[in-house]
């Protein structure tokens, strides 16, 4: 080891790395020697002691080398440096707690401005392991002038160097879009370096910083057509690299198809291509077809269809019918192509052409049915269950049309026990719908099947299938109609996307073996290190705007309505989540509405929610009312537990009991397998609940319900998971009160006390939507004072005064202003005006909106009255809903 010959030197310390670990007290006599070398007047010998250091993984040496380590980390000498910074990487493999003890970290992170731009690669890359292994610290804590170090170092650091500088970008997330495309203006360059590994990885940042840019920009132009030709190129290296880059090209199309929608040309398969790199030009052929080249791509198919390699004809002829209903113009041209194979007789095209003929059917309904006597011809060649399968669907969906449907049928059931389950549950749905079609004709043969499939079969989905289908028959014809020939939606266009949440996490990860699996690392790596869930950054509030002016302005909600639950995307995805964190729960609603009508207790929440706010809303010359205080015995008992929360009929519980409607059936069983849902609104002691009852309709147990809330007006939310202890037996019922807050998103609905719910369980996701009543909305403080209540009727202006007449109310003034009391709409003064009791009263809804009313009761007949009701408020939307509230208070 004292040797001065450099090439001996390498080999025994090559020895001394190998044989450490089973020896470790003799690697121990090494320690001085490196210790010695790292002040070697040679800088490849520093570096080499170095090196030697960090690869002898044994924990006794390791406190011995800090200080060497130290020393090497502001070595004069570049090379020297560079090898120490990737030596503090294998070093925090070893003895995190000692890197982190000896501020190497630090030492690290100043590399990073280091005047060697070799030497800020490899601090990068050992800043990035470390940082791998630790998900949570915020080692690269990058910002714009460390960024702009990165970028210089870039264009002049190895390829290896650039592609840790580039991943590094790639998890810096900038400002805004200027910061964004000054980025991408400099990472550009390595587009066209020679390194594929350099390529993707600058394609990456671009990808991700792309998001950030507005669409209308000329440089977000220039940009997608910069990125096209290194990607093409990619395709002219060996079959095994370009299988990596067809991988994740696939990926960049599905995210933005317009960057290669002109180089359809480039992904023709080439003869002496190997079959997993046809196969993925196919599916990107498939991605890329429009309506400009898909005459190009119908003829370069139907060549496929020919070859002789037996799983390329297979998904070329898929292919056709993925065009055919991608794009609709072309269906007619897929559909002839279609037939031309079959007439080849050629049995495995034969029966890929029917699997994808049957989508066709599903896709353009009552247009292609023509060809369905060209198939009937093929039945006897179809040996494979999925093309069984299909055909018979074809058969059973189209029986009316097919004069000797029930023979065609009849023969696949002489072998029925030898088919696979696909064919057996096709051919019993078939058979039912043929005999709902004709039921004259086949009744014996749809008793066949029933008893095949019951009796004979022990296949519990078979079985199960057959048992309902038997019952429905023989209990309700009509309904069997309605469920077996019931409409089918049309199929979607793709239905092979990636999910979207899931593309953008591979996006991030494009150039590493994610991308080649298409699967994020938590799907492959073992053990929780390394892998930390990415995504693309936000697009920022200017590119927002310039995309679509009519936006609303950031922080007010759009006024526009979806007609259903959000897709499953951003609703479902939460909600399969559901039990993952706790409840979001709000503080208690009377506070809620103290602080918010402290801030603006007459221009809060709805009226911004509107859109156009009213001139001098919060305005200088208007003066706020003063938070009435909550009740002493109010606040009392919402600290007094929950016994007491949900105890309604003990005299706490009484103290503010408003009207509760009786429950109604919210979701029938029918639309939800079996699952019937009824339920009610209720608001106590200051609390909102939804009482809700689930019945168990259906044959089978329900368990792991979960619930949650669209978007709605009043910020609606469950304060707590549905919580259903048991399993719901078949045709047992169970009571539940979910409490509610209202501290969830808020959005305009029509009408405004529209509620959209989706409820999980065990069984699938069912939506419905029910429209509460405002009156579980005013809170207990809502009781203004009068000079307040005068000041603020005149200052609200005369045309958001809305008048409403409630006829034959069965009450007196008195019994009038009580029954409206408890539930919280408070009568200011009353007076009489020739022979009429007038009341003046006040009420506050959850989001800090005052309404204020004035009540004329007309005495009628002795035990009716008519009240002329007058509404003011700042949003008048809101008027009408709290009339309703009114009439359903005093005639219930």
């Amino acid at each position: 080891m004292q040797t001065d010959n450099l090439e001996l030197k390498k080999l025994v310390y090559l020895y001394l790395m190998n044989y450490a670990k089973s020896q470790p007290d003799m690697a121990i006599m090494a320690v001085n020697t490196f210790v010695k070398d790292c002040e070697d007047p040679n800088p490849l010998i520093r570096a080499l002691a170095v090196r030697t250091m960090g690869c002898i993984r044994v924990d006794k040496i390791t406190e011995y080398l800090c200080e060497p380590l130290r020393k090497c980390l502001k070595d004069e000498d570049p090379y020297v440096r560079k090898t120490a910074a990737v030596c503090v990487a294998k070093l925090h493999d070893i003895n995190a707690q000692l890197v982190e003890d000896q501020g190497f970290l630090d030492t690290l992170k100043d590399l990073i401005s280091d005047s060697n731009p070799m030497v800020v690669a490899n601090a990068v890359a050992a800043l990035s392991e470390i940082a791998e292994s630790h998900p949570s610290s915020n080692l690269l804590d990058l910002n714009p002038q460390s960024i702009n170090k990165l970028l210089t170092a870039l264009n002049e650091c190895t390829e290896w160097g650039q592609i840790f500088i580039l991943d590094c970008l790639a998890n810096y997330t900038p400002k805004d879009d200027r910061e964004a495309q000054s980025i991408c203006e400099r990472v550009t360059p390595r587009l066209s370096h020679a390194n594929s590994a350099v390529v993707l990885s600058a394609v990456k940042v671009l990808m991700k910083f792309m998001e950030m840019l507005s669409k209308d920009l000329d440089y977000y132009g220039t940009l997608l057509k910069k990125l096209a030709p290194p990607l093409v190129t990619l395709l002219s290296a060996e079959p095994e690299l370009q299988y990596v880059a067809l991988r994740n090209i696939n990926l960049i199309v599905q995210k933005r198809p317009e960057i290669l929608k002109h180089e359809m040309k480039v992904f023709f398969v080439k003869y002496n291509d190997p079959i997993y790199v046809k196969l993925e030009k196919l599916d990107i052929m498939i991605r890329l077809a429009s309506q400009a080249n898909i005459a190009q791509v119908l003829a370069e198919l139907k060549e496929y269809a020919t070859e002789v390699d037996v799983d390329f004809v297979r998904k070329a002829v898929r292919a056709i019918g993925r065009c055919a209903i991608k794009v609709e113009q072309s269906a007619e041209r897929c559909v002839s192509t279609l037939l031309d194979l079959i007439q080849t007789k050629v049995n495995y095209v034969v029966q890929e052409a029917i699997v994808v003929i049957k989508d066709i059917f599903r896709k353009y309904p009552n247009k292609y049915e023509s060809v369905i006597a060209t198939l009937c011809e093929n039945l006897d060649s179809l040996d494979e269950p999925e093309a069984r399968a299909a055909m018979i669907w074809i058969v059973g969906e189209y029986a009316e049309r097919i004069d000797n449907a029930d023979e065609l049928l009849e023969s696949f059931l002489e072998g029925f026990h030898d088919e696979s389950t696909q064919v057996q549950l096709q051919l019993l749905t078939a058979i039912v719908k043929l005999f709902l079609k004709k039921p004259t004709e086949t009744q014996e043969l749809v008793q066949q099947v029933l008893s095949l499939a019951t009796q004979d079969s022990d296949n519990p989905d078979l079985r199960d299938r057959g048992y309902i289908y038997w019952r429905l028959l023989s209990t309700d014809p009509v309904a069997a109609k309605e469920v077996v020939l019931a409409e089918k939606p049309l199929i979607s266009e793709e239905t092979d996307l990636i999910e979207p949440t899931l593309l953008d996490e591979l996006i991030c990860y494009i150039g590493t073996l994610a991308s080649v699996y298409h699967k994020p690392p938590s799907a492959f790596v073992e053990g929780g290190r390394g892998v930390v869930h990415k995504s693309l950054p936000p697009r920022t509030a200017s590119s927002e705007s310039t995309e679509s002016p009519e936006t609303a302005p950031a922080g007010a909600p759009s006024g526009e309505q979806p007609d259903v639950i959000p897709t499953q995307g951003d609703l479902l995805g939460d909600l399969l989540n559901l039990d993952l964190g706790p409840p979001v729960s709000g503080p208690p609603l009377a506070t809620t509405s103290v602080q918010m009508g402290a801030v603006d207790l007459l221009g809060g929440g709805l009226d911004s929610l509107m859109g156009d706010e009213p001139e001098g809303i919060g305005g200088p010359n208007f003066v706020a009312p003063p938070a009435a205080a909550v009740p002493a015995n109010l606040g009392a008992s919402m600290g007094s537990g929950l016994s007491d929360l949900f105890d309604l009929t003990s005299g706490v519980g009484t103290l503010s009991g408003s009207y509760v409607a009786p429950k109604a059936v919210w979701l029938p069983a029918m639309k939800a397998k079996g699952l019937e849902i009824s339920g009610t609104f209720t608001r106590q002691v200051g609390s909102i609940s939804m009482d809700l009852q689930l019945t168990n309709k259906a044959l089978q147990v329900m368990t792991d319900f979960a619930i949650q809330f669209n978007r709605n007006s009043f910020g609606l939310a469950p304060a707590a998971p549905l919580q259903v202890h048991a399993p719901l037996s078949p045709n047992q019922t169970v009571e539940i009160s979910l409490p509610l807050n209202t501290v969830g998103s808020v959005m305009k609905m029509e009408p405004l006390n529209n509620l959209q719910v989706a409820v999980k369980n065990n069984i699938d996701v069912f939506y419905f939507s029910t429209l509460y009543p405002l009156h579980v909305l005013f809170v207990e403080d809502g009781k203004m004072d009068r000079q307040m209540f005068l000041a603020t009727w005149k200052d609200i202006p005369n045309e958001n005064e809305a008048q409403f007449q409630i006829r034959d109310c069965p009450l007196n003034a008195e019994a009038v202003s009580s029954r409206l009391q408890s539930s919280n709409i408070f009568t200011v003064a009353k007076r009489n005006v020739e022979g009429q009791d007038m009341l003046y009263q006040s009420l506050k809804l959850t989001n800090g909106i005052w309404v204020l009313a004035e009540l004329r009761i007309q005495p009628g007949n002795p035990s009716f009255t008519d009240l002329e009701l007058s509404l003011k408020c700042r949003a008048p939307e809101v008027s009408q809903h709290v009339y309703q509230a009114y009439e359903t208070i005093l005639k219930n």
